[in-house]
């Protein structure tokens, strides 16, 4: 990010005026260190993020996964997408012990030790990426959606 840019700038403001690819690498380097080399698309209201690989082989699907989402303050990945970045992310991310993780994934907002970090987050959970949750205060407010949450 260059010193002329502030990071408080809402980045949904640029959605339209910037290449989607160019916005969405801009974000996950700022946030996560890393983006892969994919082919990023920004649809709808909500400003969901979607990616593919180019591939030349005829399939059924249009070829684009929910990668997440671009929030007023950054950029929140979908499970998915914390695959996608966590293993080579350098930054912003919050590994979880066994106790925590089995909260995290039934849906509860878990206590962190960093009380300093604010903002996006990918959780990690031994060798698996559970997502991405937004640090404040001591604490990752969960956003794993209700339907892939972990019941009792």
């Amino acid at each position: 990010m260059s010193e002329a840019r502030k990071k408080s700038a809402n980045p949904r403001e640029e959605i339209g005026k910037t290449p989607d690819t160019k916005l969405v690498k801009r974000l996950l380097i700022e946030n996560y260190g890393y983006a892969p080399d994919l082919m990023y698309q920004i649809k709808g209201n909500h400003q969901k993020v979607y990616v593919r690989k180019p591939c030349y082989l005829k399939i059924k699907s249009d070829g684009w996964l929910y990668f997440g989402r671009v929030e007023s303050d950054g950029i929140r990945l979908s499970i998915e997408g914390s695959f996608l970045v966590g293993p080579r992310a350098t930054k912003s991310v919050v590994e979880l012990d066994d106790e925590r993780a089995r909260r995290y994934l039934a849906g509860e907002s878990v206590e962190i030790d960093d009380k300093e970090l604010h903002g996006w987050v990918i959780v990690k959970w031994r060798t698996y990426f559970l997502g991405s949750a937004k640090a404040k205060e001591g604490r990752l407010i969960n956003y794993v959606p209700k339907e892939r949450r972990l019941r009792a």
